[in-house]
């Protein structure tokens, strides 16, 4: 006698996939949702910072971490001015900035005003605030935009950003492109980022950074 041979029906197996693309899509709509937040997050702190600054100067009739008098007058205890030069060109400053945003109620946190160097992306979490992937971020007068010719007051909102997370930033606040507009690459990234004018998607790297010039 042959022996009966058992296994699944194909509306058995019909059900199966389905559950696992029931599953899958669940998965991937999730992780979604997930970026979607962090994007909406890093661009609200983006924003909110922005426009701390300019509430702070309209205060204070000077610009944080270069504010010459901020302890005398703005009442900042425990805190050193800058040199009142207008711009946020110099270590201490850099530094300072954070401080004196915090200090003054403007942003949430309690920095300690230490020297930040422009040259790279580091900073330590007691100095700089961080984005919502974990990177520091600085505010300084340079030209760290990826398409940037001359010197302005950026805000670098920190890098280990997905390469498609920072392109979908950019999106939303600017013009999608990261060389030009209000919204560009950090040059400190962009030679694992960009390919020509556009994101370079297809690299999936986890550790981009982008500019906000004010």
């Amino acid at each position: 006698m042959k022996a009966k041979q058992s296994g699944f029906t194909l509306v058995e197996i019909a059900i199966v996939l389905v559950i696992v693309g029931l599953i899958l899509g669940g998965v991937l709509k999730g992780q979604e949702m997930i970026t979607n937040a962090k994007v909406r997050n890093v661009v609200d702190q983006t924003t909110a910072i922005q426009t701390a600054v300019l509430a702070f100067q309209d205060r204070y009739r000077a610009i944080p971490g270069d504010y010459l008098d901020a302890q005398a007058r703005a009442n900042i205890p425990g805190v050193r001015g800058g040199n009142g030069d207008g711009f946020i060109a110099t270590n201490a400053e850099r530094g300072r900035f954070w401080q004196h945003l915090g200090s003054a109620g403007f942003i949430t946190g309690s920095f300690d005003g230490r020297g930040v160097s422009n040259a790279n992306l580091t900073c330590r979490a007691t100095t700089c605030p961080t984005n919502a992937f974990g990177g520091a971020m600085k505010y300084s007068w340079g030209q760290a935009a990826n398409g940037s010719a001359t010197n302005a007051h950026e805000l670098r909102i920190g890098q280990s950003i997905p390469v498609n997370v920072v392109a979908e930033i950019d999106r939303k606040i600017d013009d999608g492109a990261p060389d030009t507009g209000s919204f560009q690459m950090d040059t400190a990234t962009s030679g694992t980022c960009v390919t020509g004018t556009t994101y370079d998607i297809n690299t999936d790297s986890q550790n981009c950074a982008g500019v906000r010039i004010n």
